[in-house]
């Protein structure tokens, strides 16, 4: 009888553990719910079906589950059921997102219950409350930040009150790298998605110190109005993905773009991603948040290179001296002609040469000479404060142009019209509509112009990969070098007076200087290697020079360069140019540009052109 009723039970017991058995109907159009299609981050194949963004079989719990949704969530569904008593190892555990959907949709009251003692611990300690979108304005000198980069706080309820956000996480996707790759490996494995993305959660206090000081980058935080269900909605899931990998390219499914999809998880119903099939760059994504209506609230923090310019702005030249020489010995701070000083100034040099020993500091080994000089001034500043810092804040970066740009023009070659027609895919040149970006800044990536001359003759005038500079202007305090590098095809002269399509590869380096407010003049010295049919040589080399004037005028920006080319094998080209681009509108800009070439090859040649540009994503 015992036996019996034993059995009786283990049936009963077995049949309220058993996962229901759903209609197909019922299982497919769970399986179709945009809601399970973004749990397990599916797109649509290109030749049909479906693909997962995830290339980690760990993250699958069917063996077709990277392309199966169904199939995934059958799998899931079982999993739920299994035996409570494999802990933290057990689906609900490691699956705490999928789970909590899955309970709702079919109002699942008889799941087992495991004891998920790692998740619940990790869960407590980040208390998930309420959600910030950083961004780090772009960094020119950093290969992975040249386009900005954005990640996620969350925080706990009282960050606000408190004002405790060095206690919040910070939610990151990016590239894993082993090793040490150089700038230019870098950026071709980034391109190529040769490094596997991870996302990872980190104290706050330590991007922070990162991307603020390390990097010297302006930070902007978004705070977003997602509610706290809906901020740990998003967490949850971030513990599915814990050492999971995706591939990681820089243009599309890079840091931003995975968290946009991370939002969506968030909130149902939101489509962010569906708006960048091609590529993901950071301000685009930042607008595209914004658009949705999840930003209550924009703060921005300084970088500590900004906070020093700023405190320095006001200092004579003098003044500034006496700042290097605080920054480099604390005796100079007892000098009689420093105390002769009125007492508002040497304030102000005090704190400017503590802000200079600080920004020196970063990256830097931790020297006993360097902190005694910090405590020597911070002593000197807390005897004589200054007042408080105010550091003008910039444009906002979602409020510059977008980025891909479609550009009409029309002109004249020596006496011959053409139509030009052209399309850059990222991002900004040094006369492009300025709001949002910096003076002397340029990265542009895959573009592409195509000239019609008359009788119809059609020609690919260039093909550029990537062009980037670097114009950071230099001063008493801060002397940054300048640099450019270039990479495509290009037109130039040859010897039947005709153009020739050359490869090339350039670069040079120099310095800046800040002629006025909104005036740069920049002198590089370059280097560059080309492939030319009319050369006897495969590749041949040349030394030269970029040096020119930039300038932020009523109209827009204006550029006046002159640049020559010294090759090794006795050809030598130079070109003077001008460009005025009028920003006619937030996305719309009228460029008029006029150049004169010079070469041993042919005679010099005229070109003037006006160009419709057109900035749309």
């Amino acid at each position: 009888m015992k036996r019996i009723l034993f059995s009786l039970a283990l049936c009963t017991c077995t049949f309220l553990q058993a996962a229901p058995n759903l209609p197909d109907e019922r299982l497919n159009a769970l399986a179709a719910d945009p809601y399970w299609i973004a749990l397990g981050h599916y797109e649509t194949g290109k030749l049909g079906g479906w693909r997962s963004y995830v290339d980690d079989e760990q993250f699958f719990l069917a063996a077709n589950g990277d392309s199966d949704p169904t199939a995934e969530l059958a799998a899931t569904l079982k999993a739920l059921y299994a035996p409570a008593g494999s802990g933290d190892k057990h689906a609900q555990c490691v699956y705490p997102a999928r789970t909590r959907w899955l309970r709702e949709q079919l109002q699942l009251r008889d799941l087992p219950q495991p004891a998920c003692s790692e998740f619940t611990a990790w869960f407590k300690d980040i208390a998930p409350h309420s959600s910030v979108l950083i961004f780090p304005a772009a960094y020119l000198n950093s290969p992975s930040s040249m386009f900005g980069h954005t990640l996620l706080r969350i925080d706990q309820a009282d960050v606000q009150s408190n004002n405790t956000a060095l206690l919040s996480y910070a939610l990151n996707f990016g590239a894993f790298i082993e090793g040490m790759d150089n700038s230019i490996l870098y950026a071709w494995k980034g391109l190529m998605g040769g490094y596997p993305g991870l996302f990872a959660l980190v104290p706050y206090r330590e991007k922070l110190a990162e991307y603020r000081s390390l990097e010297n980058r302006d930070l902007w935080e978004y705070r977003l109005n997602l509610t706290p269900e809906e901020t740990a909605r998003m967490v949850e899931h971030v513990w599915e993905l814990k050492q999971i990998q995706f591939d990681y390219f820089f243009f599309d499914e890079n840091c931003s773009y995975r968290l946009l999809e991370l939002l969506e998880i968030a909130r149902p119903g939101l489509e962010l991603t569906e708006q960048f099939p091609l590529t993901a760059i950071p301000t685009d994504t930042v607008r595209a948040v914004k658009n949705a209506g999840l930003v209550e609230r924009t703060d921005y923090r300084p970088s500590r290179e900004h906070e020093l310019l700023a405190r320095a702005k006001p200092l004579s030249s003098e003044e500034q001296d006496w700042v290097l020489l605080l920054a480099d010995g604390q005796s100079q701070l007892n000098n009689p002609e420093l105390q002769r000083l009125p007492k508002e100034r040497r304030a102000l040099i005090q704190d400017a040469a503590f802000r200079l020993t600080r920004y020196r500091a970063n990256g830097e080994a931790r020297d006993s000479a360097s902190a005694q000089r910090s405590f020597a001034l911070l002593q000197s500043i807390n005897q004589n404060p200054p007042p408080a810092l105010e550091v003008k804040r910039p444009g906002l970066p979602e409020d510059g142009h977008e980025s891909r740009t479609w550009q009409l023009g029309a002109g004249s070659r020596d006496d011959r019209a053409f139509a030009e027609y052209g399309l850059r895919m990222a991002y900004h040149d040094l006369n492009d509509n300025m709001y949002g970006f910096p003076l002397g800044a340029q990265i542009e990536i895959l573009q592409l112009k195509l000239r019609q001359y008359e009788s119809n003759h059609w020609q690919l005038q260039r093909l550029d990969l990537a062009t980037i500079r670097s114009l950071t202007p230099r001063n008493q305090l801060l002397k940054p070098w300048s640099w450019q590098v270039a990479s495509g095809l290009e037109r130039v002269h040859g010897e039947d007076g005709d153009e020739r399509l050359v490869t090339h590869l350039n670069g040079g380096a120099g310095g800046t200087w800040q002629l006025s407010d909104e005036m740069l003049g920049f002198a590089l010295g370059t280097l560059r290697i080309e492939n030319n049919t009319d050369f006897a040589t495969f590749i041949a080399p040349a030394a030269g020079f970029n040096t020119g004037l930039l300038w932020h005028n009523p109209l827009g920006n204006l550029s006046l360069e002159a640049a020559g080319d010294y090759f090794y094998n006795g050809e030598v080209r130079r070109k003077l140019s001008l460009n005025q681009q009028w920003e006619v509108s937030r996305n719309l800009g009228l460029r008029l540009s006029a150049q004169r070439e010079f070469s041993q090859l042919s005679a010099p040649e005229n070109e003037i052109k006006l160009e419709l540009k057109w900035y749309h994503y």
